[in-house]
């Protein structure tokens, strides 16, 4: 069954950091890009950061550009995201996806982690 499993999530004041982990199994990780999207309460998901397959290329939403950092380890099955300088605004439940690399949709979802940044 595949799966990707979050980790990391947790309670931090305005200006500290937290890193997220996305696990992966039952997938050829290296064959898929990977995401990570947010959601706020009342608000709709959006995108937060992306990287290639090979880590090769990332992007991110203009709002964490500076601050937020996504990484992988192809020999762990892993995608990363360093979230640095949090602000209030931050606070949502994250969400690591992965995309297959001949396709333009995120088909496979985690169940997500909440982070919350207190002011």
């Amino acid at each position: 069954q595949v799966q990707l499993v979050e980790s990391g999530g947790g309670l931090v004041q305005a200006g500290g950091s937290l890193r997220l982990s996305c696990a992966a199994s039952s997938i050829t990780f290296s064959r898929y890009h990977m995401g990570w999207f947010r959601q706020a309460p009342g608000k709709v998901r959006e995108f937060v950061a992306a990287i290639t397959w090979s880590g090769g290329s990332t992007s991110y939403v203009d709002s964490v550009k500076g601050r937020f950092t996504i990484s992988r380890d192809n020999a762990k099955n892993t995608v990363y995201l360093q979230m640095n300088s949090l602000k209030p605004e931050d606070t949502a439940v994250y969400y690591c996806a992965a995309r297959y690399l001949s396709s333009d949709e995120y088909r496979i979802w985690g169940q997500g982690t909440q982070v919350t940044v207190s002011s």
